[in-house]
């Protein structure tokens, strides 16, 4: 392909009528001023996108414009122009057609970078167009640091031979960058960032170490490696979070913080000695864009208009349940960053905390000190809260406390395991309390589940299998509403899965008159058929269906989470 010529972009915006003479004179200003690229200022000011710059300049030039949000990367291709070549040349290797390169760029005409992508692939190339948000995305996305991070395990291994590992000598040397030990874990927090895991495992086994992260709620295998550095890793981890480094005969759990890709992530890490060694698992807590607002957690708006109008009473406890992993802990914190106010005092009691609010008081439970929910829960309660937080019902003192804090003027907020809403009240008089107590203090119960969305880029129309089918029949779903349904067939940008985000699906049983009567009864059967009239068509299986109906998810995420909820 031939060199691409400079063009005016202006030019072909004013002749498109896509800019006034006015808005070209402010631009033209605006980028005198401040010295930034043209086409980012016409962005940046809302006169046109990136999208309509992108396809005008394809246009002109006739070479293709490609969307990289539904376009599937070749990732053998990507070695051929290394990630920092393509972060600074703004491009990235599409795809092999007719013997040439097709190389993405932002600006086809910038001819600097033009030649030092010739150069540095050594083969002859054709360009197409793309747009640098969607770039920016893909590379953080497609450069995967497998390769680096396994090189870096070789390197460790390589270094430590066969010899006993010397701790001291290691802890001495924890504050040296280029230990391979350190590039490995920088690599992998990498990484873990990149395909968005929200949990590092490192697992030794007999002979090897592996490493996986949690994706959208599976785990994926990263990479295996040499065992004998698995000590190294534990070690240095363990100093980090300031933990007690000669101990490996029992559990421990700590914290630190890392910047990773410019952005803070807090690190929740719990050890536990196995028959291979000591296995570690990695909680990775994001604080910017960790917190999700009500409106984004994917509640039925019906459904969301009562939770806010709950959320805002002055008295009463409100319940969000669900297995371990199932977004409570979200839920709560979008509750409460919506009540938060200079009016109302917030106390949480947590274990651990998650995420940092500003404005609330948060407290850490420590069992280690006695510092436990119930004790903590006394002393807020003294501390004149409007609003409480308890991080988990666990015991029946902490239910007690809550459930009193909840009949006398406190808005109580608080999680619990249970399969489903109706539940929760047989779980709370388990603990210890009373039906009556429960009864009079429960304002509404939310039990939830996360499902997989499916990916945009890969998605297809899904013709269910005979097991799928018979299973929509019993859920009351005809063939005749089965064309929306979708799957993603697996591509670069899901990381081959077809799913790339998760969701909420929910259910929420409030406490009507008729509930609380039944509730305070001993009579379980009345108060489960009365609850399944109020559930009926609102259950989490139904909010489910009506997001596989919509395209949003799987045929067999709703059965997955079908058998979570009836089993």
């Amino acid at each position: 392909m031939a060199r691409p010529e400079k063009v005016s972009l202006t030019d072909l915006l004013v002749q498109q009528n896509l800019i006034s003479q006015e808005q070209l004179k402010f631009v033209l200003a605006e980028q005198m001023r401040t010295g930034r690229k043209l086409w980012r200022v016409l962005v940046e000011s809302a006169f046109v996108t990136e999208e309509q710059i992108a396809q005008i300049l394809a246009m002109h030039l006739n070479i293709p414009f490609v969307n990289l949000k539904y376009y599937n990367i070749n990732p053998s291709l990507l070695k051929l122009l290394p990630e920092n070549q393509a972060r600074r040349s703004r491009a990235i290797a599409l795809e092999e057609r007719n013997g040439k390169l097709l190389i993405g760029m932002v600006d086809p005409t910038d001819l600097p970078a033009f030649d030092e992508i010739v150069r540095v692939v050594r083969r002859d190339i054709d360009v197409a167009i793309v747009t640098e948000s969607k770039l920016l995305e893909s590379i953080d996305r497609c450069y995967r640091r497998t390769d680096e991070i396994s090189g870096f395990a070789r390197e460790l291994s390589e270094d430590m031979g066969e010899d006993y590992i010397d701790l001291a000598a290691l802890t001495e040397n924890v504050g040296t960058e280029e230990a391979p030990v350190v590039k490995l874990l920088q690599t992998m927090f990498d990484d873990a960032s990149q395909v968005r895991a929200s949990d590092i495992h490192i697992e030794p086994q007999e002979v090897m170490l592996r490493i996986r992260f949690r994706i959208d709620g599976l785990l994926h295998l990263q990479t295996e490696a040499d065992n004998k550095i698995a000590t190294a890793l534990v070690l240095r981890l363990k100093l980090m979070a300031g933990l007690d480094i000669s101990e490996k005969r029992m559990p421990q759990d700590g914290r630190f913080h890392v910047q990773v890709r410019g952005q803070g992530v807090d690190v929740r890490i719990a050890t536990c000695p196995t028959q291979f060694g000591e296995a570690v698992v990695m909680r990775l807590l994001r604080q910017e864009g960790g917190m999700v607002s009500l409106d984004k957690l994917g509640m039925p708006p019906d459904m969301l208009k009562r939770f806010r109008e709950i959320i805002r009473r002055s008295n009463g406890m409100m319940l969000v349940t669900g297995p371990t992993g199932s977004g409570k802990t979200t839920t709560l914190y979008a509750a409460l960053a919506e009540i938060n106010t200079l009016e109302q005092k917030i106390i949480t009691v947590e274990d651990p905390v998650e995420y940092r609010l500003p404005g609330i008081n948060q407290v850490q439970v420590n069992e280690n000190i006695d510092l436990t929910f119930s004790v903590v829960l006394r002393s807020a309660l003294r501390q004149d809260p409007d609003i409480i937080l308890i991080g988990e019902m666990r015991d029946e003192e902490t239910a007690q406390i809550g459930l009193r804090a909840a009949m006398t003027g406190h808005l109580v907020l608080s999680t619990l395991h249970t399969r489903d809403a109706a539940g929760t009240l047989f779980r709370l008089v388990d603990l210890g309390t009373t039906r009556v107590m429960v009864a009079s203090s429960l304002q509404a119960i939310m039990a939830q589940r996360l499902v997989r969305l499916v990916c945009e880029s890969c998605s297809e129309t899904h013709i269910p299998n005979d097991q799928e089918s018979e299973w929509l029949k019993v859920e009351g779903v005809s063939s005749d509403q089965w064309g929306g349904l979708l799957y993603g067939r697996g591509c670069a940008h899901c990381n081959g899965t077809g799913y790339y985000g998760r969701t909420g699906v929910y259910e929420m049983l409030e406490m009507s008159r008729e509930l609380v009567m039944a509730a305070s009864q001993e009579s379980v059967t009345d108060f489960m058929q009365i609850a399944r009239k109020h559930m009926f068509g609102k259950t989490i299986v139904d909010h489910a269906l009506a997001k596989m109906k919509q395209g949003q998810t799987t045929v067999s995420e709703v059965m997955r989470i079908s058998n979570q909820v009836e089993d």
